[in-house]
């Protein structure tokens, strides 16, 4: 990972994005694989995050075996950049599961979290405006756009 560089994009992936990756190897989130592989985005994680990513990925509706798990657990530790435990933000999640990553992505400046969960996406505009963070799908066109841009400057 490119390492202070004013000019990558950082990004928090919440749980079930990292799942489309890594588990389902889910097409619509291709564009940011492909991009935090080339260096054209920076992702963001925490031992808050990691936690949590460890332990979906050990629940029995996922049927992932002890080599699979190892292997997911790999992917996340070799392709995120860790971080500190981030102080809460004043931006408050209704979903107190889910602040972990608004409070990352304040934290840290990222300029993108990537959610499909309804209660981060319901705080789009106010962390908009009082951020400059960006909440949105994976396959929103503003990221989608972004992510082309720059990858054309790497």
């Amino acid at each position: 990972m490119p390492e202070g560089r004013d000019d990558v994009m950082k990004a928090v992936l919440d749980t079930n994005v990292w799942l489309d990756w890594l588990v389902f190897a889910d097409a619509g989130v291709a564009p940011i694989a492909r991009e935090a592989a080339r260096g054209a985005l920076l992702v963001l994680g925490s031992d808050d995050t990691r936690a949590e990513w460890l332990d979906v990925i050990a629940r029995p509706c996922f049927a992932l075996d002890a080599p699979a798990r190892a292997a997911a657990a790999t992917s996340y530790d070799r392709l995120v950049r860790g971080c500190a435990r981030p102080p809460a933000c004043a931006l408050s999640c209704r979903d107190r599961d889910d602040q972990k990553f608004l409070d990352l992505a304040i934290a840290e400046g990222a300029h993108w979290l990537v959610t499909k969960d309804k209660a981060l996406l319901a705080l789009a505009r106010r962390a908009a405006r009082s951020h400059a963070l960006s909440i949105v799908r994976p396959d929103a066109a503003p990221l989608r756009a972004a992510l082309a841009r720059a990858a054309a400057n790497l």
